[in-house]
Order: structure tokens, then sequence, then C-alpha cells
């Protein structure tokens, strides 16, 4: 029996999750949609030819007895009401991040789904589903390069929009990171520095980029992430490991190697949807799978809260130019 889904936002991300559900994983029927704009929804219905019913409003799509499960893929604000009321519910959910726009919101859903006592939530970071880094992860895990003692990283943007802001480098870009090393490491973090370069000419006047976050975990590995989002050349995601005896770098993307026009080349991809859209598959039918089998698992509400705790200590460090402590508390056992 197919898993019966309920989709809530139908904008870009939302389109493209019905129609991965729909059209490219297995076991999944998406019988439910709901956005701010109906007809919108009404739309997207429409032209995937998915039959699905058009509700009023997500919490009557999360009370429907037609709906078995949930993506969450609305506006971020809203993110935490619906995933509150899925878990009121007792619906697994897959929500998008931000799993909340603040840390209490966050730690909200935590105590919601601890008190529900059964892990319902995956919260959507797809980075962990990449092939690229689950073969880094398995380096690390290996013991092949010794304990990780820094990490050198890059998140490169071709260019942002004019509603782009500094500190959404840190809640729209380095929200990735922040949730993918402290996987790779299985580590927190304990304290945030951020410092800023020479601004690119290529940035906007009201935007400082680039800047580089300096993390340092609680086993004392040191990271540094480079967050340039005017770089020009592509998207460009970065990860070098360096380990006690040895290190481990993050696969490049699978793209022909040309010769011509006297040089050697690869092409740089531009879009990050282009580089991690197999990512994108991998982590839904992993909640498919999960949910079918009574057991949600990938990034969890806690990942959610961690990241958002670690990227509010960013911000104050973008403002203050101070090294600031993350003050994330002890991982309930339930997460464990």
């Amino acid at each position: 029996m197919s898993l019966k889904l309920g989709v809530i936002g139908t904008g870009a991300i939302g389109r493209d999750h019905i129609r991965r559900c729909s059209q490219t994983l297995l076991n999944s029927q998406v019988v439910a949609v709901t956005d701010i704009n109906l007809e919108q929804a009404a739309k997207v219905v429409a032209d995937l030819q998915i039959g699905a019913e058009v509700y009023p409003d997500g919490h009557a799509l999360i009370n429907s007895a037609h709906v078995e499960a949930l993506l969450v893929t609305s506006w971020g604000p809203s993110h935490e009401e619906f995933v509150l009321a899925a878990i009121a519910a007792g619906k697994p959910v897959f929500c998008e991040k931000p799993l909340a726009v603040t840390a209490d919101g966050c730690r909200k859903i935590v105590e919601a789904e601890v008190a529900h006592g059964k892990r319902l939530v995956q919260v959507g970071f797809m980075r962990p589903y990449d092939e690229g880094y689950r073969a880094l992860k398995a380096v690390i895990d290996s013991g092949q390069i010794g304990e990780p003692l820094m990490l050198h990283c890059a998140h490169r943007n071709p260019s942002v929009g004019e509603n782009y802001k500094t500190d959404m480098a840190i809640t729209d870009t380095l929200i990735h990171e922040l949730d993918v090393l402290r996987w790779l490491l299985a580590d927190d973090y304990v304290s945030v520095q951020v410092v800023f370069p020479r601004k690119s000419s290529k940035a906007l006047a009201h935007l400082r980029d680039p800047q580089i976050v300096l993390l340092e975990t609680a086993k004392g590995t040191r990271i540094d992430v480079e967050v340039f989002v005017n770089c020009q050349y592509g998207y460009d995601i970065q990860c070098e490991v360096v380990g006690e005896t040895g290190i481990a770098r993050l696969p490049e993307p699978s793209q022909v190697q040309m010769r011509s026009g006297a040089k050697l080349s690869n092409a740089i991809l531009m879009d990050w949807k282009d580089r991690f859209i197999a990512a994108y598959d991998v982590e839904l039918q992993a909640f498919i799978d999960g949910v079918r089998a009574g057991q949600v698992s990938g990034p969890s509400a806690w990942d959610g809260f961690a990241a958002a705790v670690a990227a509010d200590a960013c911000i104050e460090a973008q403002n203050s130019g101070q090294i600031v402590k993350v003050g994330l508390p002890d991982r309930p056992a339930f997460y464990r």
C-alpha cells in the first residue's frame, strides 16, 4: 500500500517534492495539498495530474482521515505551527528547513515530540543523504585519517537576489553546514566567531560578503567555513577534513572532463538544485520507507534545534565580532 501524503505549501520546493513523490519515488501517493494561494495549489494538482484534493488550510489537511503523513514545505514562519499540529495528531511529518524560525520554536517541537513518546519528525537537511558526504563520513568513521583536527569548508553561490541580507548567510546558507558537520563529526559546537574579509565589489550595498565562520566543537576540532554568495563562477561546496594521519576531501560532483580549445576543464554547476537533486530523492524515500516501517529516522527535531541554537550564536557573533558560546543543552535520552 502506498503511503498517503498531504503537502502543505506548493511553491517551488513543495511542487518539486509533490512531483518527486508522485513520479519518482516508490510507495507514496500525494492525496492532499494546500497553500496560502489555493489557486496555485489547484494548478499544481492539475499540472502534475495527481488527482489530489485541495484543502482550505493546513489544519484541515493535517486532520483529514485520508492523510497518513505530511510534508511541510510552506513559508518558514508557518513550520512550527504545522509541525506541532502534526505531532498533536500523531502523524509523521517531514519538514523542510527551518524546523522553526527561532531556537525556542524548535525547542517547543522537541518537547512536544518527547511528550508524544515516539519520533514523528524528520527535518529536510538533505546533505547527509548526498553520496559524497556519505563517502566522506565513511572515511572519518573508519579511522583511516585518524581523529579529525580541522575542517576547511566553503559554501559559494554565484549570486543572490536583492532580498538576501547578511544574516541570511547564516540562516539560509550556512545552516546546511551547521547540520551536516555535526553529523560528519558526531560532535557539537561550543563556540563561534564570524569575521568579514574585504567586501566583494559584486555584493549589494546592504550585504557583507564574503564572511568566514569559525567554529569549535566539544572535542576541540576547529572548523572554518567560507560563505561567499556572490562568487560569480558557480555553485561550489567544499569540505576538507584534516585528520591526525591523513586528509579527506568531499568528492566533486560527477562531471565530464573536457579537452577542447587547448584547455583541460571540468564544468562547475550553477544551481544548488542540480548539485543535490539526488540527495532530495534519497531523503524523501527514506522518510516514506521509515513511516511505512513504523520508525522515522534521518535528521531529527533535535538536529533542527541544535542547528538553530548554533545559527543564533553565529548571528550574535556577526553583530558583535566576538567569540560567542553555543549554549546547547544536553541531548535528551529520547534522541540518543
